[in-house]
C-alpha cells in the first residue's frame, strides 16, 4: 500500500513589498509601503501592499487611485532584480531540508514541498518542520512565510489561502474530512484555487455558490455547464487531487513555446503598434538563438485600447521555414500583424508566441532561402548577444528601436514588464 502523501505550500507574506522594506530597515507589520511604479499613472496597479496595508483593508493588487486619500504610505518603485535574488537566497534555504526533486516552485514567492519522506528523517510532523523552514527564512532574510498542509496538493494550497489567514501561527492544515467539514459553507468560491469570477458566475446562476454545493449538484449538469473541467471542479470539491509531485516532475509538454507580451504606455497607431511588435518579435528571435532553438509558426494576439469595448485581433501564420532568423521572424509578424489588425483602430497591448519550438538541429530552409546568407545572420545574432551579455542589452540597438514609439530600450531594462532595479 503506497504511503499517505503530505504536502506542505509555502508563501512568502506580501512578498515584494517585505523586501522592500526590509531593504529600508523598516517593519513591514507595521508600514505603510506600495510597490508601484511612480512614473505611471495613478491607474497603475500596484504590484504588492504591506501587510500594514492591508490590515487597513487596502486590497493587494489595488491601483494607486484606490488607495483612500487619508493613509500615508511610501511608493516604492518595483526592483524585479532584486525581488528575483531575494527568491533564489529563500530557495537555497529550502534545499537545506528539503530536495529538489521534492520542491514545485509555483512562482516566485510559492512553493509546493513534498515532505512525506522528510517526516521521520527529522523526526518531526509536518507542521513542526514548515515552522523550522518558516524560522530559517525569517531570520536569514527577514520575510515572513506562511504554510499551508495538506493530504494532497491541493489541501496544501487551500490551506494556505483560505486556513493560515485565521492561525496564529501562520499555518493551515487541512485533510479531506476536516475540508469537507470545514469548508463546504465558505464563501466566497472565489478563494479557492482555480475558481475565478467566471466560474462563480456561472455557478450562481446555477444556486450553486458554496464547494458543498458543488459536491452534492447534478454532475451531469456540470458537465454540461464546463465540459471535461467538470472533473477537476468536482474532485476539488471533495478535497481530492490526483495530481502528485512525481507527476508534476515527469511531465513533459507534447510542445513548447515562447512568448513575449506588453501594455503599451499609450494608446498606439496602427503604425506605431506595427513598429512595436517588430521589436518584440526581433528580440524573441535572439531569445531562440540564445537558447539554441527555432520555430516554424508565429501568433500575435493584440488588444485595442481600453477606451473601445472591442474584441481582440488574434491570428497564427505559419513559416515555410523552421528558423531563429530574426529578418524572416519579424516578415511574417509583420504580414501577421497587417492581416488581423484593424488599421483604423489604436492598440493597447499585443503578446507574440513562437509555437513548435524545437532544437535547432531541426532548422530547415525552403527553396527560397539561402543557407548561407542565414548562417551569417546567425553569427550576426550570437555576436549581438555577446556584446549584451558584455554591456547591456542597450548596449548594441537596430535603428528601429531608437524611433520615438519604440519600446525596446525600456523594455531591456524591464524584468516581467517591470523595472529591474540595476
Amino acid at each position: 500500500m503506497e504511503k499517505k502523501r503530505i504536502y506542505v505550500c509555502i508563501d512568502l507574506k506580501s512578498f515584494y513589498a517585505s523586501v522592500e522594506c526590509r531593504e529600508r530597515g523598516l517593519d513591514p507589520m507595521n508600514t505603510n509601503l506600495v510597490v508601484a511604479d511612480p512614473q505611471r499613472t495613478e491607474k497603475t496597479i500596484c504590484l504588492a501592499v504591506s501587510p500594514a496595508m492591508k490590515a487597513l483593508g487596502i486590497p493587494g493588487r489595488c491601483r494607486v487611485f484606490e488607495i483612500p486619500a487619508g493613509i500615508q504610505y511610501i511608493m516604492a518603485p518595483p526592483r524585479m532584480q532584486l525581488y528575483i535574488d531575494y527568491s533564489a537566497e529563500i530557495y537555497e534555504i529550502y534545499l537545506k531540508y528539503i530536495a529538489k526533486e521534492d520542491i514545485h516552485v509555483y512562482s516566485i514567492d510559492e512553493v509546493f514541498m513534498d515532505v512525506t519522506d522528510y517526516l521521520e528523517m527529522y523526526q518531526m510532523t509536518a507542521k513542526e518542520l514548515a515552522l523550522m523552514i518558516m524560522d530559517d527564512v525569517i531570520k536569514t532574510t527577514g520575510i515572513t512565510a506562511t504554510a499551508g498542509i495538506g493530504t494532497n496538493l491541493y489541501l496544501a494550497k487551500i490551506a494556505l489561502d483560505i486556513t493560515a489567514k485565521h492561525a496564529a501561527d501562520h499555518i493551515g492544515i487541512l485533510d479531506e474530512e476536516s475540508y469537507c467539514n470545514t469548508l463546504w459553507d465558505y464563501k466566497p468560491l472565489t478563494d479557492f484555487w482555480r475558481i475565478g469570477k467566471g466560474v462563480a458566475g456561472r455557478l450562481k446562476r446555477s444556486g450553486i455558490s458554496t464547494m458543498g454545493e458543488i459536491a452534492h449538484a447534478d454532475e451531469d449538469m456540470l458537465y454540461q455547464m464546463f465540459g471535461i473541467d467538470a472533473e477537476l471542479l468536482i474532485d476539488h470539491a471533495w478535497g481530492r487531487e490526483p495530481v502528485t509531485m512525481a507527476d508534476i516532475k515527469s511531465y513533459k509538454p507534447k510542445s513548447n513555446s515562447v512568448s513575449s507580451g506588453q501594455v503599451l504606455p499609450r494608446d498606439y497607431s496602427y503604425e506605431e503598434a506595427r513598429l512595436a511588435v517588430k521589436e518584440m518579435a526581433d528580440l524573441l528571435a535572439l531569445e531562440l538563438v540564445e537558447k539554441g532553438l527555432v520555430t516554424d509558426s508565429i501568433t500575435l494576439h493584440v488588444g485595442y485600447s481600453n477606451r473601445l469595448e472591442r474584441k481582440p485581433a488574434h491570428g497564427t501564420i505559419t513559416m515555410t521555414v523552421t528558423t531563429s532568423s530574426a529578418r524572416q521572424i519579424m516578415a511574417y509578424t509583420e504580414k501577421l500583424f497587417e492581416r488581423i489588425v484593424n488599421p483604423h483602430v489604436s492598440v493597447r497591448r499585443m503578446n507574440v508566441t513562437f509555437n513548435h519550438v524545437v532544437d535547432e538541429a531541426y532548422k530547415q530552409y525552403d527553396l527560397f532561402t539561402d543557407p548561407a546568407e542565414m548562417e551569417r545572420e546567425h553569427r550576426l545574432q550570437t555576436a549581438m548577444l555577446d556584446i549584451k551579455g558584455k554591456f547591456g542589452k542597450n548596449a548594441i540597438l537596430k535603428g528601429m528601436n531608437l524611433q520615438e514609439s519604440a519600446t525596446a530600450m525600456e523594455r531591456n531594462g524591464q524584468i516581467g514588464g517591470h523595472k529591474s532595479g540595476v
